[in-house]
């Protein structure tokens, strides 16, 4: 387990782990899920992907134990519309996101957080998925790139757009042509929405994306500005 971790105002921390942790260790790691978290990790058809699910959700906990300085069975989460996880206050706000077997954690005391994860494939087929699911301004700047750099403006467009959707807990029910945001690593930010004009000003964009162009990710939070951002590789002990 982690030791205690303190998350000041203002501050967001990114942690980064890996799913793929063994058999022996998903066995270990099941008992610090609650009951309904292992039954749904009895419906995966493939070992891989149950896991990658108790690995995701026992990281989870262990993490945000570290935080509430309790034991990550203690925790109870409760689930929005959209499921949305969350736990009772004083517990701090976090979304998570995985890839493979890559995950993304984000935490932040006092904002709605959402982030999101994707690994990069150039050979991704993103033709025609723009024009039928992302905003007109959004189409035209993806098009506006070369064409071999296309592949990863879009994943940069999807990725800040899953993240706002997330932090707000819309899932499914907002459709994506109805904001906008920016394209490129510089200062990403949501520009637009389709039902306010005050909303833009009061969110913030990061991009997370990997400096080595191994994965594409983002992180939204009703934030105007965040103090610091710390960005660690999660190690958890096996026991």
């Amino acid at each position: 387990m982690l030791s205690a971790e303190l998350l000041a105002a203002e501050e967001i921390h990114i942690w980064q782990a890996t799913l793929d942790v063994g058999e022996e260790q998903a066995r270990r790691w099941s008992q610090l899920l609650s009951e309904d978290e292992r039954e749904r990790a009895a419906r995966f058809r493939f070992d891989v992907h149950r896991i990658r699910y108790i690995a995701g959700r026992a990281q989870l906990r262990m993490l945000l134990a570290g935080y509430l300085d309790a034991s990550p069975t203690e925790l109870v989460f409760s689930y929005g519309p959209n499921d949305k996880p969350s736990l009772a206050a004083p517990a701090p706000f976090f979304n998570l996101s995985h890839s493979e077997a890559l995950a993304l954690y984000a935490v932040t005391r006092d904002a709605e957080v959402g982030v999101d994860v994707e690994l990069y494939d150039a050979a991704f087929p993103s033709r025609g998925i723009p024009e039928r699911f992302f905003a007109p301004d959004e189409v035209r700047a993806l098009r506006a790139l070369p064409e071999d750099r296309q592949p990863r403006g879009f994943l940069e467009l999807w990725t800040r757009k899953e993240a706002f959707i997330k932090a707000r807990g819309d899932g499914l029910s907002l459709a994506l042509d109805s904001f906008s945001v920016t394209l490129g690593q510089d200062r990403p930010s949501l520009v637009r929405t389709g039902w306010s004009q005050d909303e833009p000003g009061q969110w913030t964009l990061l991009d997370l994306s990997d400096k080595d162009g191994e994965f594409i990710a983002a992180v939204a939070a009703k934030t105007k500005e965040w103090r610091v951002v710390r960005y660690r590789v999660a190690t958890f002990q096996s026991n």
